[in-house]
This record gives structure tokens, C-alpha cells and sequence, in this order.
């Protein structure tokens, strides 16, 4: 019993820490990050940040994971509570841009995914995120093809991966300060997109 009350201290204390990382890179950037920005951030000595966590990769890994889940949840829910394919595909469409240029799960999974070029950890992350992501447009695009909402010629999966590959390039843009990028139009494009492979309105 006494080492169950350790795992679930443990398992929260961690969970603080993410969440002062989170906070942190935010605020600073993922490269300006250190030790002592996370203990700050979570009310808590250095000291402490390291006995949870000896190696700050082992941090950054669990706060890419996390926000990998976290984002992703946000999208599948929003589709969930639709009942029509056109409203589960506006869903997706909406959740998958960044809300705005202070999105704070946006920028840390963007900044997060910059780790995938040195580590095969973070690109599994990153990989499993867009196969998820194409995985959830494919079942809603089977969905409105079954209703007859939809009706396209080309395979559903590989409209599911323009719509991942679009929107992923767009949000990009929008939370690297592209003033040439407005998020209404960066939606129009993805809707539009949408509308041409369905020939259903949608949004």
C-alpha cells in the first residue's frame, strides 16, 4: 500500500512538472528552457525537478507525449459530439488549426516536433500523431460515404492525408507569425479542400 501511495505521489508530482514545462516553453521557447525556468514555474526547488527527473530529455519527452495526447484528445472529442459527417468534418477541420497565435498546446507541439530530426523517440511521436490524425479523417470520410453525405473518387485515406498534410502546413504558418496567414483563411482553404473531395458544404 505504502508503495502505491508513493507511485500515485510520484505519478502527480510529474504531472506538475509537465505542466510547468509546458507553461515554460511557452513562455520562453523550447531551446531557452532550463532546470531552474520549470522548477520556478512549478513552485518547487531544482533539486526536486531533478529527483523526478535526472535527464531533461526524459522531461521534454513526456511533455511532447502529452501534448501530443492532449491535442490530439481535443480533436477526436470535437468530432465525437457531432452527429452528422459534415459536422464531425467541420469538427476536424476546426480543432485542427491552431485557435490562435497564443495556442498554447499549438506552440509547444510545434516547438516539440523540432526534436524529431535527433531523436527516434520524439519521431515516433510525430509519426503516431499524424497517422492518428489521418486515421480520424478516413473514419469520418467513411462515415459521410456510408449516409451519402459524401461522394468522392478518389480513396478516402488519401483525401485524409491532403487534409493532415494542408492543415499541418498551415498551421505552421500561422504560429510562426506569418502575417500573410489569417486563420479565416487558412480555414477557408481547408474547407474548401474538403468541400471539392466530398462535394458536400461543409462548416
Amino acid at each position: 500500500m505504502v508503495n502505491v501511495a508513493l507511485t500515485r505521489t510520484q505519478r502527480a508530482r510529474r504531472e506538475q512538472l509537465i505542466g510547468a514545462a509546458l507553461r515554460a516553453i511557452n513562455e520562453r521557447g523550447r531551446d531557452n528552457v532550463r532546470i531552474r525556468d520549470i522548477a520556478a514555474e512549478a513552485g518547487v526547488s531544482p533539486g526536486s525537478v531533478l529527483y523526478h527527473y535526472p535527464e531533461l530529455g526524459d522531461l521534454m519527452f513526456d511533455v511532447h507525449r502529452t501534448v501530443v495526447d492532449r491535442f490530439y484528445r481535443h480533436r477526436a472529442d470535437a468530432v465525437d459530439a457531432e452527429a452528422s459527417a459534415a459536422g464531425k468534418l467541420a469538427a476536424a477541420i476546426e480543432t485542427g488549426l491552431p485557435s490562435g497565435r497564443d495556442d498554447e498546446v499549438a506552440r509547444v507541439l510545434y516547438e516539440m516536433h523540432g526534436l524529431t530530426e535527433r531523436s527516434s523517440a520524439h519521431s515516433a511521436l510525430m509519426t503516431g500523431l499524424y497517422d492518428r490524425e489521418v486515421a480520424l479523417y478516413d473514419a469520418v470520410l467513411e462515415v459521410g460515404r456510408a449516409t451519402g453525405e459524401f461522394t468522392f473518387s478518389r480513396p478516402a485515406r488519401e483525401i485524409a492525408a491532403t487534409l493532415v498534410a494542408l492543415e499541418d502546413g498551415l498551421g505552421l504558418h500561422l504560429m510562426s507569425n506569418n502575417t500573410s496567414v489569417e486563420r479565416g483563411a487558412a480555414k477557408h482553404l481547408l474547407t474548401e479542400c474538403a468541400r471539392q473531395a466530398t462535394g458536400c458544404p461543409v462548416g
